[in-house]
């Protein structure tokens, strides 16, 4: 109940600072405050509730909560643009204070595709191909760490490839692509080991229907970033041509 209220009071403060904001600027819109609402219960599905639950025993549970957790809820969350939303809600002041954080070298080195992928899939790899799998499940501490890095790092790679924040240094759009394919590769080849070498002390069965659900899970919401990503793209390509 307490972690549903912290999901709750993340989605009204977004909403409060949607009002806020509304109330000097263009009114914000409203597919961003759905993309929003969307991204943190996807993300609370996978933390609390029945698939959650049944997460510890079940792997392919568990892997579909780290589909929600480590890839569409991010990808929902990039697109509301929660950043852009703190700095037309906030004072001049502190705004400016927000926006100095935002170019600062701490947030510029996670926030390049390299560091962001690298921490993104390979943190994934470190998760499956060795004990810490099998750790989370034993120790609260473990596994809430984990929940926290899948998601953090899976916004952190969404924010570095998909423009919809503000961001210090922009990065071209074919340096992101390739960064795009290296890490949607490093996903799907991830997925096909976990397939051929199960967990041990998992179920073969579970183990494969997880990895299949990992892949072509996967793959959809790849598709749907790879969409957005070209659509932005061809955009940026019309407006240099105007």
């Amino acid at each position: 109940m307490l972690v549903a209220l912290i999901f709750f009071a993340i989605t009204m403060l977004y909403i409060g600072a949607v009002v806020v904001s509304n109330r000097h600027y263009r009114k914000w819109p409203r597919y961003r405050i759905y993309c929003w609402c969307a991204g943190v219960w996807c993300a609370a599905l996978a933390i609390i509730g029945p698939l959650a639950d049944r997460g510890h025993t079940d792997f392919t549970a568990h892997m579909t909560g780290h589909l929600l957790l480590g890839m569409l809820a991010p990808l929902l969350t990039v697109l509301a643009a929660p950043a852009a939303l703190v700095l037309r809600s906030l004072k001049i002041s502190s705004a400016r204070r927000f926006s100095r954080i935002l170019k600062s070298r701490f947030m510029h080195f996670f926030m390049h595709p390299f560091t962001a992928s690298l921490l993104d899939i390979g943190g994934l790899w470190v998760l499956y191909t060795t004990g810490l799998y099998e750790a989370m499940h034993k120790n609260m501490l473990i596994n809430i760490a984990v929940h926290i890095h899948v998601f953090l790092a899976g916004y952190l790679f969404t924010a570095s490839i998909i423009y919809m924040n503000p961001v210090s240094h922009r990065f071209s759009f074919k340096y992101r692509a390739a960064m795009l394919i290296m890490a949607f590769a490093g996903h799907s080849i991830l997925s096909k080991i976990i397939y051929a070498s199960p967990q041990e002390g998992v179920p073969i069965e579970q183990v494969k229907n997880g990895a299949q659900f990992m892949y072509f899970g996967g793959d959809a919401i790849e598709l749907l970033m790879i969409t957005i990503f070209c659509y932005q793209w061809y955009k940026g390509a019309v407006l240099r041509n105007q």
